[in-house]
């Protein structure tokens, strides 16, 4: 077996459900020019972060002196299809995107990731250079795992996997070993245009771009201060995220459930009362969420999300 297959091998054995390798050779010209347009026609709203240490979000070479490889893990994160039942009784509820109703990913794949370096060093018998990158780091992950052969890039802008769909948590190794590279995945949208149709305040457009400052996921979650009432009145019952795009994507229909049993899903927070979350204190908003991706609101933000979705049910201001 070769160091490659023996790494994606054991990425799979450690609970990940993709695997692949890509060079660290900068993202395409085309792509990297979609994205600085993308930054100058200031569709990415609130998100300055964006715009900051653009050479290294291009290049993983920048992340790692000497970087020669890119190992890029997929976690499937679909729902199970059985009806799931809230906590919950009683009283007005609003709804929480699906990635939030499982643990929080981002240290739940690092330290899957840690434990996959730990087993490259020793096939290379020895230490190596490497960077373990899950979300927090500038890096183009979803070009990379195009490259890595994981799935194409879909319309709603999310990465898709022929079989496993577009909910998918991705993590990466930046790395100085050289790995020969996977073949990206043939695949794409064709003339579908359903994630368009379905997005609820327009923020994937038909001419392909991606507006955030327009999309429920951003305002509810990365949006600081008021909302405009136009929007506000969109996010309808939506207390934390949107999921619309994806539920509407034929390649999400026939996706699997989530098959690891370590990460830790939480059904009682597919919705929550609304009454509840307004009269969080700081202490109990972090005893609730400390290990949720809730938390990224922050108190301030869930409780102006839970007021709007209290107006958008009730029909009271």
């Amino acid at each position: 077996m070769s160091l490659s297959q023996e790494i994606k091998s054991k990425a799979i054995e450690l609970g990940f459900d993709l695997a692949g390798v890509t060079d660290a050779a900068p993202i395409d010209t085309d792509q990297a020019e979609v994205f600085a347009q993308w930054l100058r026609s200031g569709l990415a709203g609130q998100m300055g972060y964006m715009h900051r240490n653009i050479e290294k979000r291009l290049a993983p070479a920048r992340l790692l002196q000497n970087a020669r490889s890119v190992v890029v893990v997929g976690l499937n994160y679909t729902l199970p299809r059985q009806k799931l039942g809230s906590a919950y009784v009683g009283g007005p509820r609003a709804k929480v995107a699906r990635y939030a109703q499982y643990e929080d990913y981002h240290p739940f794949v690092k330290e899957r990731l840690s434990r996959l370096v730990d087993f490259i060093t020793l096939l290379a018998g020895g230490d190596f250079g490497f960077k373990i990158c899950v979300d927090s780091a500038p890096l183009a992950e979803r070009a990379l795992a195009v490259r890595a052969g994981l799935g194409f890039i879909g319309k709603n802008h999310m990465l898709i996997n022929p079989e496993l769909g577009c909910e998918i948590f991705l993590g990466e190794i930046v790395t100085d070993l050289d790995i020969p590279p996977d073949e990206p995945v043939v695949g794409g949208c064709a003339g579908c245009t359903k994630c368009l149709d379905a997005c609820p305040t327009g923020a994937l457009r038909p001419d392909g771009q991606f507006d955030a400052g327009r999309c429920i996921n951003y305002l509810t979650i990365e949006h600081k201060g008021p909302i405009v009432p136009e929007l506000a009145q969109k996010i309808s019952e939506r207390l934390f995220g949107c999921d619309e795009c994806v539920l509407a994507c034929p390649y999400q229909n026939a996706a699997p459930a989530c098959g690891n049993k370590q990460f830790k899903f939480y059904p009682d927070r597919a919705e929550l009362n609304l009454h509840e979350i307004l009269s969080l204190t700081a202490e109990s908003f972090e005893a609730q969420f400390a290990d949720s991706p809730i938390k990224r609101a922050g108190l301030d933000g869930l409780k102006r999300n839970a007021a709007l979705c209290l107006a958008n049910v009730t029909g009271q201001p």
